[in-house]
């Protein structure tokens, strides 16, 4: 009796041109008869300056991304550095007593894979905390999303990833540094 489908459709693109193609479909297509209204003119320079927005906030994230990847590696990288330089002592008796060059290296692998280890744990208990705070005002901004509950529902696939990269961060890190201070 009753007409189970509801009184607007809405349809999404990945790309802001392909809603110029979606509108002609539904307004020229077979299927025009039964489309009483579309109205992507309507919106289409607001539609245009969201995908653009999102665009520039991606890469904007990258770069970010990028930029803090750099910094962590660098840090991770002066605090191996400093070990080095503190441990030149026992790296010297260790030579003379032939001790192998991985057994040499190897503290400081170590070393790199807890400052990773410790990263990771600050930047999740950093970013638990800014979310804790500032979930109601983005979702305010984004109904039906809460941050705080995505985080919580993903938290081990957040924690496996940022884990996976800080540790490898600090192992990359460490084995710059070991290549270029301490010569073996």
């Amino acid at each position: 009796g009753e007409n189970p489908l509801l009184a607007s459709l809405n349809i999404k693109a990945f790309q802001a041109s392909q809603y110029g193609r979606i509108s002609n479909f539904l307004e020229q297509g077979p299927y025009r008869e039964l489309v009483e209204k579309v109205d992507y003119y309507q919106n289409q320079q607001i539609i245009e300056r969201i995908f653009k927005i999102s665009t520039g906030v991606k890469f904007a994230g990258y770069l970010l991304g990028l930029i803090l990847g750099l910094i962590a590696v660098l840090v991770a990288f002066n605090t191996i550095r400093l070990a080095i330089y503190s441990s030149r002592e026992e790296i010297s008796i260790m030579r003379l007593v032939g001790a192998s060059n991985w057994f040499i290296r190897g503290p400081f692998i170590v070393q790199g894979i807890i400052v990773g280890a410790i990263s990771t744990l600050l930047t999740l208990i950093i970013f638990l905390v800014i979310l804790f705070f500032a979930n109601e005002k983005i979702e305010a901004f984004l109904p039906n999303f809460s941050p705080l509950d995505y985080f919580l529902n993903n938290f081990f696939i957040i924690l496996f990833i940022q884990l996976a990269t800080g540790i490898g961060l600090g192992i990359i890190s460490s084995l710059i540094a070991i290549r270029k201070y301490l010569k073996i």
